[in-house]
């Protein structure tokens, strides 16, 4: 439903829920990537390893980006939402940045370090994005609990933080086939076909539980006519999710064409399961407790904020896409020198 676009007090909290919505969405694609990698990266070779950390170097600061925005419109945008998502969720965020802590220092450190060094570093790096993917999952799984924190929710919680870590596994590996060749290529390919499970799960965990939580959300999902176009979100889904599986089956082509494809079919999953989620529980950002419009600020200071965003964003995305058309092609190995 559309906001009226005549009333500040309507369409500047919309504006802003979508704008926080998209930064979310970007972000769990481009760093699900790089965390994925990451998870991946004890399953490789130490000269594949270099390889993988060269496929990320050149984007991996820029993905984060988008979290930060995200954060910070939820702050500046919905300051009382902010407060209760991030009081309730106090630990998972502190385990979340502790992941990211060790993923940046590990990352500049076993490029420079001398070899019977490197090893720790790498298990550093592997350890802070599995806390990161794990503590990302346990919030997405606690949000679409409403935050309540009971024992069926906590089990459902770490539920979608197993499910998370493997989805971003398989992104990053669909990322690897695209980036790398050779032998890491056909690893790529062999962990794509075994992770795609974690996503199917996880996807139809979340999908059975979310209208399970609430009448309103059941009743947004499963009413006429809404019931009727709202069915081409799964079965789409589903389609797209037969097409990786046969492509990881008859890959790779001759030539390396159409490497892309993988990656680019799972980020429209990730997408259109990412839309599902936002459709079930609009307009609320604290589920079936705060709506955007009751958290949102004031809209003097939203249409202040709003002039700073139209600056701030095009430049995020411009050089994010800069950074991918320059470093685009095959990975070499990461170096300073």
């Amino acid at each position: 439903m559309l906001p009226d676009f005549s009333n500040p007090h309507d369409w500047l909290p919309w504006a802003f829920a979508s704008l926080m919505g998209l930064s979310i969405l970007v972000y769990v694609v481009l760093d699900g990537f790089d965390l994925g990698v990451g998870i991946l990266f004890p399953l490789a070779e130490r000269a594949e390893q270099d390889k993988m950390i060269g496929s990320i170097g050149p984007f991996w600061d820029a993905n984060e980006t988008w979290l930060v925005l995200a954060v910070g419109l939820l702050l500046v945008a919905f300051p009382s939402a902010h407060g209760m998502i991030l009081s309730t969720l106090y630990l998972p965020v502190f385990m979340m940045l502790i992941g990211l802590i060790l993923r940046g220092v590990a990352f500049e450190f076993r490029a420079k370090a001398r070899d019977h060094h490197k090893r720790l570093w790498n298990r550093l790096f592997f350890v802070g994005s599995v806390i990161t993917a794990l503590a990302q999952g346990f919030m997405l799984g606690l949000y679409i609990m409403g935050l309540e924190q009971t024992p069926a929710t906590l089990a459902f919680a770490c539920l979608t933080a197993a499910f998370l870590a493997v989805g971003y596994s398989f992104i990053g590996a669909t990322w690897l086939i695209h980036k790398t060749a050779d032998d890491l290529q056909l690893k790529s390919l062999k962990w794509a076909r075994q992770s795609l499970w974690g996503v199917i799960l996880g996807i139809l965990a979340v999908s059975v539980a979310t209208p399970l939580v609430s009448t309103r959300i059941f009743d947004k999902w499963f009413t006429w006519p809404e019931l009727l176009w709202l069915a081409s979100l799964p079965l789409i889904s589903a389609v797209l999710v037969a097409v990786i599986w046969r492509m990881l089956r008859q890959m790779p082509y001759s030539q390396d064409r159409f490497s892309w494809l993988p990656f680019a079919t799972a980020s429209t999953v990730f997408a259109l399961a990412y839309l599902g989620l936002a459709y079930s529980f609009y307009p609320y950002v604290v589920p079936e407790r705060l709506t955007i419009y009751d958290a949102a600020a004031a809209p003097e200071s939203l249409l202040i904020i709003l002039i700073g965003a139209c600056i701030v964003v095009p430049v995020i995305i411009g050089y994010s896409i800069l950074a991918y058309v320059i470093f685009r092609g095959k990975a070499t190995e990461l170096r300073y020198e």
